[in-house]
């Protein structure tokens, strides 16, 4: 069932790689890269996005349904979500930097980085690529 899972999981995980995340160096990182696991930098966790941390919420949440990881908690009073990503906890933090500028921060919940990076990037990508839509909360 593991093994199942496991798959099903790197699965998941290719098959959302299909735009390809930048570094701000602009080189992008080949798909083997994205899906092995390795020690991620710290400064790779976070963010600054151009928005208030209100739709950058709602955009974080949004990033995280799409690329398909569970989401076990979320608080919007404090701005966390904790979600689980091919068997491992992360806490996305979103912050207000200033008032035009919010900052996501997503960090592995056992503080061990070592991890695919690409959970992290994917959920980035998909935060910019949907920056400048326009964010409807539906009931």
């Amino acid at each position: 069932m593991e093994r199942i899972v496991k798959y099903l999981s790197i699965g998941l995980i290719i098959s959302n790689l299909i735009c390809l995340p930048t570094f701000a160096t602009g080189e992008q990182m080949s798909l083997s890269t994205l899906i092995t696991a390795q020690n991620v930098p710290y400064e790779n966790c976070y963010k600054v996005f151009n928005t208030d941390n209100n739709s950058l919420f709602f955009l974080t949440i949004a990033a995280i349904n799409a690329n398909r990881f569970h989401i076990d908690e979320i608080q919007s009073k404090s701005g966390y979500i904790l979600f689980t990503a091919v068997n491992k906890q992360f806490l996305a933090m979103v912050t207000n930097v200033n008032t035009n500028q919010g900052m996501v921060r997503i960090t592995p919940a056992d503080d061990n980085y070592y991890f695919q990076p690409g959970i992290v990037l994917n959920i980035y990508k998909y935060i910019e690529v949907n920056l400048n839509k326009k964010t409807e909360v539906v009931f």
